[in-house]
């Protein structure tokens, strides 16, 4: 990631927050030289790392945005036993929204998250984050029918298994999770904070996703009427960039545009 930050002519600095309960988590901001006054906090998926969200990286610092770049609870070099989908993360991202405020001075903080990213970015927005807009790509609308879905997926069958043969093991699933982490898994609902985000909501996903289906994107949409959805053709999960690279960037850049006026 340094080379990246090199050839952008940008600042790539290590940074790192204490969450509520603790934990250390780690990040890069990159500083390009000649920044455009904005700036944009890009969330991963589950899994993965901040590494993961080196392409969208360079599409922002090519149009002058600094960017910030964590690694999620659990995941890459932060702290944490369990990634827990938006239960503490949508706090977590408050805090990286507030030093990404407090170092860089933006005009605007956009949010830009791809799946188990953007259904915490999604979450984040009853925490207080006062972003300008954000894009949320193959999100999940929520934790019991993303539970439904895993169900099926083995035997290539849809969410019906889990909504009924095999519903027995989700509602266990949830029941440990309450007991042993005193985790409410029936809490994660990024359609829910969406349906009363006060921030613009931009959502996109695949329409041939494999792993979050369409139909979740569809559904927090529903719950919010105003909120646009691309539905991305020939697109699989997180796939738009590749897809259509270059609508992807105009779109992208668009949204952020036209929402740069509504300053934090």
């Amino acid at each position: 990631m340094r080379q990246v930050a090199a050839d952008f002519a940008a600042e790539l600095q290590d940074v790192s927050i204490t969450a509520s309960d603790g934990m250390v988590l780690r990040a890069w901001v990159i500083q390009p030289h000649h920044a455009n006054g904005n700036a944009a906090l890009l969330l991963h998926g589950l899994a993965d790392n901040r590494l993961g969200m080196t392409g969208y990286a360079q599409l922002l610092l090519r149009h002058g945005f600094v960017v910030l770049l964590p690694d999620a609870r659990a995941h890459g070099e932060s702290g944490g036993d369990l990634a827990t989908y938006g239960l503490l993360e949508r706090n977590d991202i408050h805090q990286w929204f507030d030093l990404l405020s407090a170092q860089s001075h933006p005009h605007c903080i956009f949010g830009f998250g791809e799946s188990m990213g953007a259904s915490q970015l999604l979450q984040s927005l009853d925490s207080g984050t006062h972003f300008c807009a954000v894009i949320a790509e193959s999100p999940f609308s929520n934790f019991r029918e993303i539970a439904y879905d895993r169900m099926g997926q083995p035997f290539h069958l849809g969410p019906w298994v889990g909504r009924t043969i095999l519903r027995p093991i989700v509602e266990v699933a949830f029941l440990r999770a309450r007991w042993k982490y005193n985790l409410d898994l029936q809490a994660i609902s990024p359609e829910d904070s969406a349906a009363v985000a006060k921030v613009p909501v931009f959502l996109i996903h695949g329409q041939v996703d494999s792993n979050i289906p369409i139909r979740h994107s569809r559904q927090i949409q529903s719950h919010n009427p105003g909120t646009p959805l691309w539905e991305v053709p020939n697109a699989d999960h997180c796939g738009a960039i590749s897809a259509a690279k270059q609508e992807f960037e105009q779109r992208v850049l668009r949204w952020f545009s036209d929402h740069s006026s509504r300053a934090y």
